[in-house]
């Protein structure tokens, strides 16, 4: 088995070399800037996707909730709430305090990465991560049934297909991205990997 070959992109000359120290360019910003701004891309990205989620499902429960579905696109597509207590596809619900945990071990996971980001790409995927598992949490552990048990709310409800919100679908991006990404052979340090 031959080892990985590392090829250079765009963005290795605003990475850090590999002994942890930073050449500072000409005006006296380095690496560290450049590092900040994916930071500021995942950050950015993850409040956009975790408001909107947030005002949605307020939205959802306040207009649709025991209400009759409304039809955006006749029968295949409606807006109805629904309270999912498991997983995707209401899977599990009976195991609501897992699912809420592993959502907080994901979001720990996405900041400690974020450290070591300097790929755009990584951090749009890791934003729209994190930016829905932050708004399924907030579910877990604001609504009913209560503290780490709550519902989430979903209410998009396409035809033949699994109830869902904008969480789960940022989550549903961002999950496909990281697979294109692994695929490609980026990694969160912008580096590129061909065996």
């Amino acid at each position: 088995m031959s080892e990985a070959e590392t090829i250079e992109t765009p963005d290795d000359s605003e990475k850090a070399p590999a002994g942890g120290e930073v050449a500072a360019d000409g005006d006296g910003t380095g690496a560290p800037d450049r590092g900040k701004r994916r930071i500021a891309v995942l950050a950015v990205l993850a409040a956009v996707i975790y408001l909107s989620d947030l005002v949605t499902k307020i939205m959802a429960v306040e207009w649709l909730e025991h209400e009759p579905p409304v039809e955006i696109l006749g029968e295949w597509l409606q807006l109805r709430v629904v309270r999912n207590g498991g997983a995707a596809f209401g899977i599990g619900e009976a195991l609501t305090v897992v699912f809420t945990c592993i959502a907080a071990v994901v979001i720990v996971v996405i900041i400690r990465l974020s450290r070591k980001l300097y790929s755009t790409p990584w951090a749009v995927a890791l934003g729209l991560l994190l930016g829905g598992a932050l708004g399924n949490l907030t579910d877990r552990i604001m609504r009913a049934p209560g503290f780490l048990e709550g519902h989430v709310v979903d209410f998009v409800a396409p035809k033949h297909f699994a109830v869902f919100n904008i969480g789960d679908s940022a989550i549903v991006c961002g999950g496909i991205l990281i697979v294109l990404l692994s695929f490609r052979g980026l990694d969160p340090d912008g580096t590129v990997h061909r065996d």
